[in-house]
């Protein structure tokens, strides 16, 4: 019998983790949980103390050393398992990275593509993609029939765009809006305004990925801040709440093969 297996995934915010009954593509969820990043000591303690134990986990991290050694101990301290990491390679699982240096690529970003192809390829023949994750920055992920990564774009989430105008600029201290076609007011024109300029950078994108490619992407959106994101959207992008940890499940399977 297949023991459980631990996924985590750290980003600029949260610790994401999630607890599956195997380490395979489609091994059921058997909880799962969030922490800010300055709360991760509570884990061992808190949302962990009563998991069965896993027998592995796979896990990435783009908020540095110093973060990944606090969730380090917190494995260490509850479970009898080794930490292991994803680094990001010049390739793996059906992923090859294109970037030009492969091992500066974040991890979470070569995570998530993985887990999309892996998806995308499920669905159907092989298709270019285009993977949008929305967080605290977002990126914006391009990759052909082949699973070629062929570049992608990173700006700033909604919070770091409305933080820099409040600091920059006098008076714009205001609540949070609504998404409008036509604001008429300032929250909404900030929301608006937000919203819209990552929903450029993604259309612009999927028509390159169109133009070079001669054919319709397949487009996955992810991340904490994906729903908000998905509506506004011209074409239709599946929204996946759950990207990296398909994608950490796919390499599991992967390097427990060789």
């Amino acid at each position: 019998m297949a023991s459980p297996f631990l996924a985590i995934d750290i980003g600029n915010t949260r610790l994401k983790w999630a607890l599956y009954d195997g380490a395979h593509p489609g091994a059921v969820l058997q909880a799962q949980g969030a922490e800010f990043l300055d709360h991760i000591e509570r884990l061992a303690d808190g949302p962990w103390a009563d998991l069965p134990a896993p027998g592995s986990m796979l896990g990435c991290v783009v908020a540095g050393d110093a973060v990944r050694r606090r969730a380090e101990e917190q494995i260490n301290e509850r479970f009898d398992c080794t930490p292991r990491w994803v680094m990001s390679s010049a390739g793996e699982a059906g992923i090859v990275n294109g970037y030009d240096h492969p091992t500066r690529l974040g991890a979470d970003r070569f995570v998530a593509m993985i887990g999309a192809r892996h998806r995308m390829l499920a669905q159907g023949p092989a298709r270019p993609m285009v993977v949008v994750m929305i967080g605290t920055a977002v990126t914006v992920e391009a990759i052909d029939a082949d699973g070629k990564f062929l570049g992608g774009l990173i700006l700033p989430g909604h919070g770091i765009m409305l933080r820099a105008l409040e600091s920059g600029t006098a008076g714009l201290h205001v609540p949070t809006g609504e998404v409008r076609e036509f604001p008429t007011n300032t929250s909404d024109a900030l929301t608006s305004g937000g919203t819209y300029a990552i929903a450029g950078a993604v259309e612009r994108m999927v028509q390159h990925v169109r133009s070079h490619c001669g054919a319709e992407p397949a487009c996955y959106m992810t991340g904490g801040a994906g729903w908000k994101m998905a509506p506004v959207m011209n074409g239709h992008f599946e929204l996946v709440e759950s990207l990296i940890m398909d994608g950490l499940l796919v390499i599991a399977r992967e390097r427990a093969a060789v």
